[in-house]
């Protein structure tokens, strides 16, 4: 059994041509399959939900989840794992440019004996600022994460069942999946895929977004941001010191130096704002620990739509 999780918004237009290319490609390895698409509270006026609804309806594999609230694209995969039944689970996008057709190659490489396996692309059609965000991603997980430098993430990857396990078992708010595979297994590898252009409306991914994943990562998996804080600290402490010395024997050795009124307001302001930032960063881990602590959740799920279980009732 191959489970496919793909997190919607606004795709009512796409999602049926994805889960054609699903369908005829499981057809062809003959391999049992279900399809997990969870609307991440899309404004589209209920048409990505009508579209699920609609498809999970007519086939008996596919399950519909509707979240209440925009909770993001980790948090809705996050809600798909916890509804998988195969021993391999693939994600994907909603937009079609992740070719679902290319799904073989991943799999291929998980019966090779890999955990986990990540498509990477020879060129990638989105646009300069979500290649930007990618780029910022990429090195934030090798600083904070410990991703090796020749391992390419995106969102198109598959893992073994094992590793979605203990994936869910992490119950906080702001999941970073990425970070949830890193720390479970290092047997990861990429594999070549084509990746598509877009046909029909833009990337869901604002800046405002794409500031609150990178603030995921850096704060949910590791601590070196405020050991950088600590460590800027002592530097500017150190240098201050030295500059403190510095205009003392200045003075001693020439009293007509005059006071120093600019030089002292620049080093206040330069102090000063390297405190304020190491103030906001302390700030955002309590901040988080506090949320965690009042038991925030990382989704709430409005309505499933799954045939299988309509059945059974009957």
């Amino acid at each position: 059994m191959i489970s496919f999780v793909i997190p919607c918004y606004c795709s009512s237009v796409t999602l049926p041509e994805v889960e054609r290319e699903i369908r005829v490609v499981m057809e062809q390895r003959a391999t049992k399959w279900e399809l997990i698409l969870v609307n991440d509270c899309s404004p589209d006026n209920g048409e990505t939900m009508r579209i699920i609804r609609q498809m999970s309806a007519e086939n008996d594999n596919i399950i519909g989840i509707d979240l209440a609230c925009n909770f993001g694209q980790h948090a809705a995969i996050m809600a798909g794992f916890r509804k998988v039944s195969g021993e391999i689970v693939v994600c994907l996008d909603d937009d079609g440019q992740t070719p679902a057709d290319e799904v073989g190659k991943l799999l291929d490489k998980i019966e090779e004996g890999y955990d986990a396996v990540y498509a990477r692309y020879a060129q990638k059609m989105h646009s300069l600022f979500r290649n930007f965000g990618s780029s910022v991603n990429e090195t934030m997980a090798e600083w904070l994460l410990g991703k090796p430098k020749d391992l390419y993430v995106s969102s198109y990857f598959a893992i073994r069942r094992f590793v979605v396990d203990e994936i869910v078992r992490y119950r906080n708010p702001y999941p970073y999946v990425i970070g949830l595979v890193l720390r479970t297994t290092k047997s990861i590898c990429n594999v070549d895929i084509n990746h598509r252009e877009r046909q029909q409306g833009s990337s869901g991914y604002t800046l405002k977004k794409l500031f609150g994943l990178w603030f995921n990562g850096f704060t949910s998996f590791s601590v070196k941001p405020l050991r950088l804080a600590t460590t800027s600290g002592v530097i500017l402490a150190l240098l201050g010191f030295v500059y403190a010395v510095f205009t003392v024997v200045n003075k001693v050795v020439n009293p007509a130096t005059p006071a120093g009124w600019s030089s002292t307001i620049c080093a206040l302001m330069i102090i000063g704002g390297m405190l304020m930032v190491m103030l906001g960063l302390v700030g955002e881990y309590i901040g988080r620990i506090y949320i965690s602590m009042n038991d925030a959740p990382q989704y709430v799920i409005r309505e499933v739509c799954q045939q299988r279980q309509s059945n059974e009732k009957m």
